[in-house]
C-alpha cells in the first residue's frame, strides 16, 4: 500500500529535535522557525514535557470518557488560571478542525439557527462545517457546500450587521489573527463591534485561536489584545506541543447536556499530560514575556531589510511580506540556509511561527540568512 498523495513534500527527513533545532537523517541541523504549522509551543523535546508524558505513559495512556479522568479537570483548572478565562468550561477533543466543528454545533444548538458568518481569507479546518466556513473553494467538496455561510470582508461592521439583521445567524467565527490566510486581523473597533452585534442579534461569537492562541500573539489569546469576551474559544496546535489535543472553551452561560458533544480520543490521559506540561512550562519559564521581548527584537531587525515591504501579525506569529512570491525564497532558506519557514495563501508572505522560547541569537541567524537571500 502507498500513501494517498495529497502533500507536496520538501526533501527533508527530520529524525531528532531539541528546542528550536531539528536534525535530519544525515545529521544536518536546521533552525525551526515554523514549528510544524505553529504546533511546537514550548520547544521540541522539552525535558519537562518529555518527563511528564513518559511518566503518564508508564501509568496509563488512554481510557475512554466513560470513566473518571481527574487529569481533565486539572487541565481545565490550569488553563483557566493561566489564560485568565476561568468563567469558561472546557470540552476536550483532538484537532483544531474538530474544535471548530463542535463550537459551530454548540452555537446552532443554543440559538436554534444555522447560518454562520465568516471572513475573507479565513481558515478554520477541513472537516464538514469547519471547511464550509473557510474561504477557500479549492478545498471544499460538493458535500461541504450545503451549510449556509456568509463570508464577508474583515473590518466591515456595516456588512456584518446587514447579514445579522436577517435573524438566521447562529454564530460569527473569526480568527484572533488569520494564519493560513496571511496574518491579516481585525481592528480593536471591529472585534468590539462584533461582540456588541452578536449580543444584539442573539448570535454567538466564536474566536478561533487555534494558531494565534497559547501565548503566540504576546497575550495568552489574541482576542485579549482587544478587551472582549467571546462566547467560545477554540484551541489546538500549541496546546499539546505536538501531541494531538484540542479544545473548546465554552462560556459558563452556555449550559451542557448529556450527549450534546462527544469524542473517543479527546481528553485522554496522555493528551491531558501533554496539555498540563505545556501550561506549566509557559507559566514557569515566563514564555509570554519572552514572546514579546523576542518579537520586538525580531521586528526591529526585520525593518532593516529593504526587501521586506510589510510586517504583519503580533508576537511570534509574524508575516514578512515581499514584492515577489516567496516560494523560491523558502526553498533557498531550507536547502541552502537550513531554516524552516512557512507560507500562506498570500504567496508574497513568509510566515514565522517559532517555538515560544526562541532566543534573539537564533533570530540573528535567520536575519543574516534572509539578508543573503533577498
Amino acid at each position: 500500500m502507498n500513501l494517498f498523495d495529497v502533500y507536496p513534500l520538501y526533501d527533508v527527513t527530520p529524525v531528532k529535535a531539541m528546542g528550536s533545532t531539528v536534525w535530519d537523517k544525515d545529521n544536518q541541523q536546521y533552525l525551526d522557525l515554523y514549528g510544524g504549522h505553529g504546533v511546537i509551543s514550548v520547544g521540541h523535546s522539552h525535558p519537562t514535557y518529555v518527563a511528564k508524558l513518559t511518566a503518564q505513559l508508564n501509568a496509563i495512556g488512554f481510557y475512554s470518557n466513560a470513566v473518571q479522568n481527574p487529569l481533565q479537570q486539572q487541565l481545565a483548572k490550569k488553563l483557566g488560571e493561566v489564560s485568565n478565562c476561568e468563567d469558561y468550561n472546557l470540552f476536550l477533543c483532538n484537532s483544531g478542525a474538530e474544535a471548530n466543528e463542535n463550537a459551530l454545533k454548540v452555537a446552532s444548538f443554543v440559538t436554534g439557527k444555522s447560518r454562520v458568518i465568516s471572513f475573507e481569507n479565513s481558515f478554520h479546518g477541513r472537516t464538514s462545517a469547519s471547511v464550509s466556513v473557510t474561504d477557500n473553494k479549492k478545498i471544499q467538496a460538493a458535500i461541504n457546500t450545503f451549510n449556509p455561510v456568509t463570508i464577508l470582508p474583515l473590518n466591515d461592521l456595516f456588512l456584518v450587521e446587514k447579514a445579522l439583521e436577517k435573524g438566521d445567524v447562529c454564530s460569527v467565527i473569526i480568527e484572533g489573527i488569520q494564519g493560513v490566510g496571511g496574518l491579516d486581523e481585525g481592528t480593536t473597533d471591529f472585534f468590539k463591534g462584533l461582540e456588541k452585534l452578536c449580543w444584539k442579534y442573539e448570535a454567538l461569537l466564536i474566536l478561533d485561536e487555534i494558531q494565534s492562541g497559547y501565548g503566540r500573539s504576546g497575550a495568552f489569546f489574541a482576542f485579549q489584545h482587544h478587551q472582549i469576551k467571546p462566547d467560545m474559544i477554540t484551541v489546538a496546535k500549541g496546546m499539546g506541543n505536538g501531541y494531538p489535543i484540542a479544545g473548546v472553551l465554552i462560556h459558563e452561560s452556555i449550559k451542557a447536556s448529556y450527549g450534546m458533544l462527544g469524542t473517543t480520543f479527546g481528553g485522554n490521559h496522555l493528551g491531558c499530560a501533554a496539555g498540563l506540561a505545556v501550561l506549566e512550562i509557559i507559566e514557569e519559564e515566563g514564555l509570554i514575556k519572552n514572546v514579546n521581548d523576542v518579537s520586538d527584537y525580531f521586528i526591529r531587525q526585520a525593518k532593516t531589510i529593504d526587501a521586506v515591504k510589510k510586517i504583519k501579525g503580533k508576537g511570534l506569529m509574524i508575516g514578512l511580506e515581499f514584492d515577489d512570491e516567496v516560494g523560491d525564497l523558502r526553498k533557498k532558506l531550507i536547502y541552502e540556509e537550513h531554516i524552516f519557514t512557512g507560507g500562506a495563501m498570500n504567496k508574497k508572505l513568509l510566515r514565522i511561527l517559532p517555538p515560544l522560547n526562541i532566543t534573539t541569537k537564533e533570530i540573528d541567524v535567520f536575519i543574516t540568512a534572509l539578508k543573503k537571500r533577498v
